[in-house]
């Protein structure tokens, strides 16, 4: 096979480019692709005629089902409760990006995203001053799984991690010094080949597998959207952005490896926004209404798994259960993991040195 130059797509956010006076002038004029302003019904206040702004901001995949679905759910929700009127105002970019446009300035209230360490980091910054994990569902909004986007047929006969790094296999991935995304997939590869053959060929398998990519997106929907525009014979990425891409598997097929990852994806209110800001209460009554049943049915029917327990039965015969399913607890939490993996000196810096 011969060798390939991965390409490594990196960007900010129009938002995260500075200071918060220079994301709230982004925000409130939502001229940029990452941000998107809908008008809806429903919000928090003493005045029912208020009109109160939402500031909200999330990692990229989960924008249609925000701004199509669950935007528009809640307002109802909320307009029939207390009639209110809320205004949205999002921000949608690669995790990393995102989390760091927050911690430096970007004014949202509520904030959905990949990874716990990434409200912990908020948290650090003093934004986040409540114990975010004190709810029912430990702070967790939704949950999918690691899998693998194959092209109709799966003409390259992808089954496991292992062979994501047969010759001849190109591969999509996210780039993980900017998309969580990308670390659920690097960490569902290189834990499972570690659990059945050890940390040298978890690491090998890595190296051989980067060595197949072609481009290493900012973002997992930048990552999918390569995938769709026809570029790789494989994509690895959440299960609900391959089953919502590939309109439930009606354009291309997905593999679930016999041991992969479960995603679990926090969400918080920021509180230092919420209180500059005055919509505490509608900012926790929308982060609580996710959690609900109508919401949770919301986000299944765009490939997401319910953290409702409730619900969690049902959902099962839809969803395919790998044979095992890691979890981070089960790896040691994400201070391990980063240390191991994406520190400075970690196991995913050595493998791109050695391209």
């Amino acid at each position: 096979m011969k060798s390939r130059t991965v390409k490594i797509v990196s960007g900010l956010s129009v938002l995260g480019i500075g200071v918060a006076a220079v994301a709230v002038t982004q925000f409130a004029g939502a001229t940029s692709k990452s941000v998107h302003s809908q008008a809806a019904t429903g919000a928090a206040s003493t005045t029912a005629s208020k009109v109160v702004t939402l500031y909200f901001g999330s990692y990229s995949v989960t924008q249609n089902v925000y701004e199509k679905q669950l935007f528009p759910a809640f307002a109802k929700y909320w307009k029939a409760k207390t009639g209110q009127t809320v205004k949205f105002q999002a921000s949608f970019d690669g995790d990393g990006s995102e989390t760091k446009n927050i911690v430096n300035g970007l004014p949202v209230d509520v904030a959905a995203l990949s990874l716990a360490g990434d409200m912990d980091q908020i948290q650090q910054a003093g934004l986040i001053t409540h114990n975010w994990e004190n709810t029912p569902t430990k702070g967790m909004v939704t949950d999918s799984i690691v899998a693998i986007a194959v092209r109709k047929g799966n003409p390259k006969h992808i089954e496991t991690w292992s062979d994501l790094a047969k010759p001849g296999v190109e591969v999509d991935l996210p780039n993980p010094a900017t998309s969580g995304g990308a670390k659920w997939d690097i960490n569902a590869i290189y834990y499972a080949t570690e659990r059945t053959s050890g940390a040298a060929a978890a690491k090998s398998l890595l190296e051989k597998i980067v060595k197949n990519t072609v481009v290493l997106d900012k973002s997992g929907d930048a990552s999918m959207t390569t995938f769709v525009n026809g570029t790789g014979d494989a994509a690895v990425s959440y299960e609900n952005s391959i089953l919502a891409a590939s309109n439930n598997l009606k354009t291309f097929d997905e593999v679930i490896p016999s041991t992969t990852l479960l995603i679990e994806n926090p969400i918080a209110v920021i509180d230092k926004n919420v209180d500059k800001h005055g919509d505490r209460q509608v900012a926790e009554a929308f982060v609580n209404w996710l959690e609900t049943a109508p919401a949770q049915k919301i986000y299944e029917s765009a490939g997401f798994r319910p953290v409702l327990k409730s619900l969690q039965a049902s959902a099962a015969k839809k969803f395919k259960t790998p044979a095992h399913l890691l979890t981070i607890s089960e790896l040691g939490g994400w201070d391990k993991i980063n240390q191991q993996l994406y520190s400075t000196n970690g196991i995913w810096n050595q493998v791109l040195a050695a391209q």
